[in-house]
């Protein structure tokens, strides 16, 4: 699916289908973090449920008003600790499909608001422990 929307000024996501997310010419297929000026940072986690401290430090100490998580496996709700760390520093946590994430960043950006993307485009990913999604 494509977006479009008004000449961007901030970072903006082209489009998302078939495990990837589009920024420019860039087509992202394994987890990012994508912030609203555009810096991209590759996470080592491929699953939401993998976060660790390790992948939330950069994005906690950028105190962003919100974090919008993005997943092509679906809607999900992440562990208590990880959603503990964002309510901790008053950062908003949105947990979402992909579609509807990347639209929500786009929008998000274009206001203005200091938001941040964490961006699952693939299903696939282990969780902790070696689980596959769906086990």
């Amino acid at each position: 699916m494509g977006l479009d929307a008004a000449a961007p000024t901030t970072a903006q996501i082209k489009g998302y289908a078939d495990g990837e997310v589009r920024i420019g010419e860039r087509r992202l297929r394994e987890a990012f973090a994508l912030d609203a000026q555009g810096a991209i940072t590759p996470l080592v986690a491929q699953h939401p449920h993998a976060l660790d401290a390790a992948d939330l430090a950069p994005v906690l100490e950028a105190k962003p008003e919100v974090v919008i998580l993005g997943w092509a496996g679906g809607q999900l709700f992440l562990p208590a600790a990880q959603r503990h760390a964002f309510l901790e520093r008053r950062i908003g946590l949105e947990v979402m499909a992909l579609g509807p994430a990347c639209r929500t960043f786009n929008l998000l950006a274009a206001d203005g608001r200091r938001v941040l993307a964490l961006l699952f485009p693939s299903a696939g990913g282990e969780r902790p422990g070696g689980e596959r999604p769906g086990d």
